[in-house]
């Protein structure tokens, strides 16, 4: 085999690898993170895979065990954006909630209620969610206090 031939072959394997592998990443993260109601409708297919949730924290729920690094709160789904006509859509289907459970990682500085939050984890069987990670989503607009 000549030596061109060698090189024109090697070059060819080393493009395959870098293809597959660019392949492979934008499979595993193209669907970035799903909504809570995406999520309960998916459950049974999703059950078992890791997946990245994005719901808001319900009010009252937050529970922080600091000597276990344990975090749980309840998620629930997101509010519909705001369209800004008169007539708003109504809803006849039940609120989705799922338990949200962190062992061993830091509780979020930013993590209060009704904040937005992405948990990544897997689901459990009983509409709740072992997160590995909780990421907080910051105020958009500051708003100083009212004095007075």
């Amino acid at each position: 085999m000549s030596r061109k031939l060698r090189f024109v072959i090697g070059i060819a394997m080393v493009v395959a690898a870098i293809g597959y592998l660019i392949t492979t990443a934008i499979q595993s993260t193209s669907e970035y993170y799903l909504t809570v109601n995406e999520v309960h409708a998916r459950q049974n297919e999703l059950r078992g895979q890791t997946v990245r949730v994005a719901g808001r924290v319900k009010p009252g729920t937050i529970r922080w065990d600091p000597d276990t690094l344990t975090l749980a709160f309840t998620m629930m789904a997101l509010p519909a954006a705001e369209s800004g006509g008169a007539v708003q859509p109504v809803s006849t289907s039940p609120p989705v909630y799922y338990d949200v459970i962190s062992k061993g990682q830091p509780r979020p500085d930013m993590l209060a209620d009704d904040r937005d939050v992405i948990v990544e984890g897997e689901i459990g069987s009983t509409n709740n969610l072992d997160a590995r990670q909780v990421l907080t989503k910051c105020p958009s607009k500051y708003i100083p206090e009212k004095k007075g």
